[in-house]
């Protein structure tokens, strides 16, 4: 917990999980006899160096997956005209900038805090502004799609299924909010 900021809370059930699977796999030994509450320690194994330091050379996917949800809702608001994407982009930009702020204070309050802490607090910070600021050039092409075509909507195509109230994926929609 302390080596990750607190950010990654552990489940005690998958960590003995865990390490019962990197066992097996021969990444870990034990290493000494328990400890009087029955504690076992463990260190890698040389293949288990070997696996740590590939895990650490290989760089970490990019942030910002293809499908967030959040994207979803905006493309999909987009495409479909069930909601007004502008309302969206509003709505979730009030959100993102009230978690951005919260986060802040956050940030403010963690000074003192260890350093790992601190990192992923820098990191949440600006992956929450990053979010704030692609919300307003989604608002910014949306104003600039309305100027350049005035009479259309924005969507991939005039064939694009519009969601009807009466349609059975707006009333499964409608099922899941309630």
């Amino acid at each position: 917990d302390a080596a990750t900021g607190q950010s990654w809370p552990l489940n005690i059930g998958q960590v003995y999980t865990t390490l019962q699977r990197l066992e097996r796999d021969e990444l870990i030994v034990e290493s000494g006899e328990p400890g009087d509450d029955g504690r076992r320690s463990y260190e890698l194994s040389a293949l288990g160096r070997e696996a740590v330091a590939g895990w650490f050379q290989t760089p970490a996917d990019p942030p910002g997956a293809d499908r967030d949800e959040l994207s979803m809702k905006v493309l999909l608001a987009v495409a479909t005209n069930t909601v007004s994407p502008m309302v969206l982009v509003n709505e979730e930009r009030t959100a993102a900038m009230g978690h951005l702020q919260a986060l802040t204070a956050q940030k403010a309050q963690a000074r003192s805090a260890d350093l790992a802490t601190r990192l992923h607090l820098d990191r949440t910070v600006l992956l929450a502004d990053a979010q704030v600021r692609w919300l307003n050039l989604v608002e910014q092409r949306l104003e600039q799609f309305e100027t350049d075509h005035p009479t259309s909507r924005p969507g991939p195509s005039e064939t694009t299924p519009a969601l009807t109230a009466d349609s059975p994926t707006a009333a499964a929609s409608k099922e899941s909010r309630s």
